[in-house]
């Protein structure tokens, strides 16, 4: 595939995967789970993202190829290893496209929900299909639009006559538990920030661009996510946010500025395509380093000869998204989503242990935290979320013993 994208434009993806997906779509349920200690829960999320980040990077800079922890897995771990990432990866990743569809449905038209989901699949997977390039365009459009509808949330919510910081106090409904559930979900919110690296092959100067764009968009997204979750819970409060069907949309209405209600639910309509997006091309990616080892079909990974893209991989994920995006609710897509990328980010952070300084290895602290950060907040997920990715791991590796033993044979 053609080298086309640079650090803006990497950043941007980045940025684009992320903006938008905790925001209007996990910042409630996190609440929900750790009452006032929201803050704490988001800095704990996101010392686990910095250090998959820094790990990722690294990787991605000396193996700057197409799929992610499934070439890195198999490449520092053995193929076993780089198979469960990628499974784990397409598999977590399709379900949080379904969430990020059903987010658009449910702020643009609450009532057609899952057909204005699908909707958006099929637009969304046509700008992919004309080229990562104009993939590149659209996501700064969106990540702008988006940036300054979360500015003027952020101001309505802190220059208004009800906020109040004693909100922002941390109370005894705080507890360890609720806390690292909602840090695992709140994880969903930052697992963009490694998107580029499953472009590696689309990235020009990877060894340079990689490493500076994925630290830069997930600082950016956490000081923002941060100004916003201050902002809404000076005027909700802990139990008011987790309470809300839509966190921003009712922190601005009750900061007196019901006028502005529409444009919240238009930016979050626009943050979640812009996540669609980004999430639709990451997954596809991942799906062509499959199929060209033949863990998915070897078709998956033919690449258009006039755009460059991997075309039947980029319509067949839309085509499943699609599915699941009729079918499926938000909550439960976003629990099961968690649980998958944490196993893909704890295999990358093993990978990155691995590398020795002359390989540009990060310290030993930084992928040994990642790892059981990793673990630590995917078991600490609500139990359905955890018994369901468990399984869906288990089936990928018996896919996997068999393919193997028929092989042998």
């Amino acid at each position: 595939m053609k080298r086309r994208l640079g650090v803006p434009d990497a950043v941007v993806i980045g940025m684009g995967s992320m903006i938008g997906a905790g925001i209007f779509a996990a910042l409630g349920p996190a609440a929900g789970a750790a009452g006032s200690g929201l803050l704490i829960a988001l800095a704990s999320a996101a010392v686990v993202a910095y250090c998959n980040a820094m790990s990722s990077a690294r990787l991605a800079a000396l193996y700057p190829l197409s799929g992610g922890t499934y070439v890195y897995g198999r490449e520092r771990l053995g193929e076993f290893w780089g198979y469960l990432a990628g499974w784990a990866f397409v598999v977590g990743k399709t379900a949080s496209c379904a969430a990020m569809a059903l987010t658009v449905g449910s702020y643009l038209w609450p009532g057609q929900a899952h057909a204005v989901a699908v909707a958006a699949v099929v637009a969304l997977t046509a700008v992919n299909y004309a080229g990562v390039q104009k993939s590149a365009f659209v996501t700064r459009i969106i990540v702008a639009v988006v940036l300054a509808v979360l500015a003027a949330v952020v101001v309505t919510c802190l220059t208004s006559a009800g906020a109040d910081a004693s909100r922002l106090d941390i109370g005894s409904d705080a507890t360890v538990g609720g806390v690292l559930q909602a840090s695992g979900l709140l994880f969903f919110a930052f697992a963009g920030y490694a998107r580029i690296a499953t472009l590696g092959e689309e990235v020009r100067d990877p060894a340079r661009t990689i490493p500076r764009a994925i630290p830069a968009a997930l600082g950016i997204t956490l000081a923002v996510y941060a100004l916003v979750a201050v902002a809404v819970l000076t005027v909700l409060g802990p139990d008011g946010l987790a309470h809300a069907a839509a966190p921003l949309s009712d922190a601005v209405r009750a900061a007196g500025a019901e006028r502005l209600v529409p444009v919240v639910r238009a930016g979050g309509a626009v943050a979640a395509l812009g996540s669609l997006l980004a999430l639709i091309l990451g997954v596809s990616r991942t799906t062509v380093a499959m199929a060209r080892d033949r863990h998915l079909p070897h078709g998956l990974s033919a690449v258009h000869p006039r755009s460059g893209v991997p075309h039947r991989a980029e319509l067949a994920v839309g085509a499943v998204v699609s599915l699941l995006a009729a079918t499926t609710d938000l909550r439960g897509a976003i629990g099961f989503s968690s649980f998958g990328v944490l196993a893909y980010y704890a295999i990358a952070n093993a990978c990155a242990f691995t590398l020795g300084r002359d390989e540009g290895g990060p310290h030993r602290i930084v992928p040994v935290l990642g790892l059981a950060g990793c673990m630590l907040l995917g078991f600490s997920l609500p139990l359905s979320s955890v018994v369901c990715g468990a399984v869906v791991l288990a089936v990928g590796a018996a896919v996997h013993g068999l393919r193997r033993a028929r092989g042998s044979r």
